[in-house]
């Protein structure tokens, strides 16, 4: 099946206001920009977005939550996205803090249709006991918190039970990809990508570089096809537009 599609706003076409979304990336790595720029462009708004974290330097879905299009957030990261933070706690955003491991897991799980699973990671904090700000109220206090978790011992140790997650759609980025939407990941993009589309009921795509079916090696693939339902294949300017969130160098040694 040729699952490719003309461009990035015919793919987000159908997306509605309140969708839930998984969003890959790591950091800069991977992020899907050019589906989430034709997303803004769209102006849903309301959005439940499942991301590592939320975007940086005016960029990926620090887009959309810049424009108020963002509602709620699950994830593992706020950073130095000062946005986020005074959303937050002005009562405009709703948190769902995770541990990173667990985030990626509730997303496999979803994906491979385990409803739920039991992890060490959070037993004796407020991940199990409740009470994390999930939304403040604007004037310091909490109006909504999390709510306690189911802890069960196996064999002398405690584990606390998280759900799985399922999103509405998925949007991800690969470095190559097939029209049967075999995906391929370069590096640290290849983190929660694959994840975040095995969550999505319907998941986009868009690729740096489209090849037809065969020319991926069955051994090389990092997503299978049957994860992907919309593929959109980047311009060259597209492939290669790609921030780098902090630039370091190395001073050269002085020549005698």
């Amino acid at each position: 099946m040729d699952k490719v599609v003309a461009d990035a706003a015919l793919a987000v076409d159908d997306v509605p206001d309140g969708a839930s979304i998984a969003v890959g990336g790591f950091g800069l790595s991977g992020v899907p920009n050019v589906l989430i720029d034709a997303l803004y462009a769209r102006g849903v708004g309301g959005l439940g977005i499942v991301s590592n974290n939320c975007g940086a330097m005016d960029s990926g879905l620090a887009v959309l939550l810049s424009a108020g299009r963002i509602g709620r957030v699950t994830g593992s990261y706020i950073g130095a996205n000062k946005e986020f933070a005074r959303q937050y706690l002005a009562g405009e955003l709703e948190v769902e803090l995770i541990p990173q491991g667990t985030l990626a897991e509730r997303l496999r799980a979803g994906g491979s249709g385990i409803p739920a699973f039991y992890t060490p990671a959070g037993v004796g904090t407020q991940v199990a006991e409740g009470g994390l700000p999930w939304r403040y109220d604007g004037a310091g206090g909490v109006a909504l918190a999390s709510p306690v978790k189911e802890v069960r011992e196996f064999d002398g140790t405690e584990y606390v039970l998280e759900r799985s997650i399922r999103t509405d759609f998925a949007l991800v980025r690969a470095a190559r990809g097939d029209r049967h939407g075999n995906l391929v990941f370069n590096k640290a993009a290849r983190n929660f990508n694959p994840l975040a589309a095995m969550a999505g009921r319907i998941t986009i795509a868009e690729v740096e570089e489209l090849v037809e079916p065969g020319e991926i090696d069955p051994d090389h693939v990092h997503l299978p096809g049957v994860f992907v339902q919309r593929v959109v294949a980047l311009t060259p300017e597209q492939a290669v537009d790609k921030k780098i969130e902090k630039r370091t160098v190395t001073e050269r040694e002085a020549r005698g």
